[in-house]
């Protein structure tokens, strides 16, 4: 099939690949503008461009998507179909409208749940055991596309966002491949999504890696995890930020104040939560590198009874 493809991050990137491995022809790649980075601010290429540009594939990085002039200039393409991969703009009726076949978009959750930003990570942070990947048929409203194909995967007990973001982007451009050609086949079937059943997530910011040491250590542990790479859980160390990046639940009486370190070992810092303990298993201080605790507390002096506090 000829296709336009729509896509932004790393997540998108091996649908593409999958898509030009498979031998189909790829006749344009829409992606975001580039963007600022570092301490620099030098303009970097969002990692789709860059796996474009590695085929010798034509880029087009418009602003806004849905502007009259970037609708006509993709429909010069006359795409078979448009596959859409975390691209990150809302698509006019316009270009839904345009291919053979239809637009179809790659999303990293089993809808109808988790509709919206971030799915991969709010999966893990609400401490679902499965998670997987839906591709559908887009509509005009978000991720409310009838369904076409879904693959589950079970989340392993350390699952990170990293990980699980890694994991969905191969089962994703798999299951892609799989999807494409049960529609260039005729054999598709497209069931529409339980409305009521559907559940909505936001975009994750910063501060939502402030830690609440008011809350459980299931709840704090499994923040850690979902906001690990990206943007990390964090709290306050001897007014230094003190992020974590891995941890360990435990059981305790709660018989100190949330945020106390009840007990320091040669490896681990034991931290009390609103219910249970959490031991900081790998860590990293205002200005130095991430490094497991063992490390740290080798060039660090933490005493029992100090608090973590939220910034």
């Amino acid at each position: 099939m000829r296709v336009v493809f729509m896509g932004t991050p790393d997540f998108a990137v091996p649908c593409l690949e999958k898509i030009i491995e498979k031998g189909h022809e790829v006749a344009l790649v829409v992606t975001q503008p580039d963007k600022p980075k570092g301490r620099g601010k030098n303009l970097c290429y969002p990692p789709v461009k860059e796996c474009a540009l590695a085929h010798n594939i034509e880029v087009f990085q418009p602003r806004r998507v849905k502007e009259t002039e970037c609708v006509e200039y993709i429909a010069k393409y006359s795409p078979d179909i448009i596959v859409v991969a975390a691209f990150g703009q809302i698509l006019p009726k316009s270009i839904l409208d345009m291919p053979k076949y239809c637009c179809i978009n790659v999303h990293a959750s089993l809808l109808p749940k988790y509709r919206g930003a971030a799915p991969i990570q709010w999966a893990v942070i609400n401490g679902d055991e499965v998670s997987g990947v839906t591709i559908m048929k887009m509509g005009e409203g978000l991720d409310t596309g009838d369904i076409i194909t879904k693959r589950e995967i079970r989340l392993a007990e350390d699952e990170t966002g990293g990980s699980l973001f890694d994991k969905l982007a191969n089962v994703g451009a798999d299951l892609l491949i799989e999807t494409m050609d049960i529609i260039e086949d005729g054999k598709a079937v497209f069931t529409p999504q339980d409305n009521e059943a559907a559940t909505h997530t936001s975009m994750i910011k910063k501060d939502l890696g402030n830690i609440n040491w008011d809350k459980s250590a299931i709840e704090i542990e499994r923040l850690i995890r979902g906001l690990n790479p990206w943007p990390s859980a964090y709290t306050l160390l001897d007014q230094k930020t003190f992020k974590i990046w891995k941890a360990q639940v435990e059981e305790s009486a709660n018989e100190y104040e949330p945020g106390c370190i009840i007990e320091v070992t040669k490896d681990t810092i034991k931290v009390q939560t609103g219910d249970g303990v959490l031991a900081l298993q790998e860590v990293q201080l205002q200005g130095k590198k991430r490094m497991d605790t063992a490390s740290f507390l080798r060039g660090y002096d933490v005493k029992e009874g100090t608090f973590l506090k939220r910034i």
